[in-house]
């Protein structure tokens, strides 16, 4: 067997990595006693929940490690189900593995964030067009999309206040799109503002809370579905106090 302590920092680093960028807990579960099992573990004990993981193995100290941000990042998660399946073919040794991890959990870049608004828009506008609005709808739904996803960027870099992003976000889309309407830019503000919603809604951490109490995780299903259902209320806020007041 490794050394012990190795395997248990390889093992919740792994982990770490793919809960912070938005795995199921199936995935983690199975790419988690992958590694252990591989390690010479024979029965793995593994806590998983979306705020920390647990582990301990017999004749080593048991290590707890907290998750303290999350985001959608399938490239990091990707890489961690490689490199433990690298690790299972004997291609890699369990301190490479730590290695990997560790640049990986450090150094990968990140797209741009001027990438990142033009998908939004991309995103915002086409939907558009798929929910029946019109194409005199799709320029204004592609910038009020873009902007929308930029502020809610700041605002959650700067300011890091959960749900506090998404309302700003759509606050500002909601009064875009109807003031786009009034001064003849686009023709049905609700077309607009369903588009341009689209980017923040929390659509794969919904369905990884089905995912996972479908799977038996019950404590981390309620949790994400928890999540999903306040972010979508933030953003229903936003719309709503435009709606109301404009």
């Amino acid at each position: 067997m490794e050394d012990k302590d190795l395997i248990i920092e390889t093992t919740l680093l792994a982990g770490k990595i793919m809960i912070e960028n938005g795995a199921d807990m199936a995935r983690i579960d199975d790419t988690l006693k992958r590694i252990a099992k591989n390690s010479g573990v024979t029965e793995p004990d593994i806590f998983e929940t979306t705020t920390g993981i647990m582990m301990s193995i017999k004749g080593a100290n048991a290590q707890v490690i907290a998750i303290e941000k999350r985001r959608i990042d399938l490239e990091r998660i990707a890489r961690v189900n490689d490199i433990s399946r690298a690790y299972q073919a004997k291609t890699k040794t369990l301190k490479e593995v730590y290695a990997y991890l560790t640049t990986l959990d450090q150094t990968t870049p990140d797209f741009k964030l001027q990438w990142l608004v033009l998908a939004a828009g991309v995103v915002g506008a086409t939907l558009e067009i798929m929910y029946n609005g019109s194409w005199q709808d799709f320029l204004p739904t592609f910038v009020i999309s873009a902007l929308g996803y930029y502020l809610f960027h700041v605002v959650n870099t700067r300011f890091k206040v959960k749900f506090a992003s998404e309302f700003v976000a759509a606050l500002a889309i909601g009064a875009l799109a109807v003031l786009s309407v009034k001064y003849g830019l686009a023709k049905n503000y609700s077309i607009v503002i369903i588009g341009s919603v689209m980017p923040l809604v929390p659509g794969v951490p919904l369905t990884n809370a089905v995912r996972d109490l479908l799977a038996g995780h019950i404590l981390s299903g309620i949790a994400r579905a928890a999540e999903a259902l306040l972010t979508a209320v933030a953003i229903g806020m936003g719309i709503a106090c435009v709606l109301r007041f404009f």
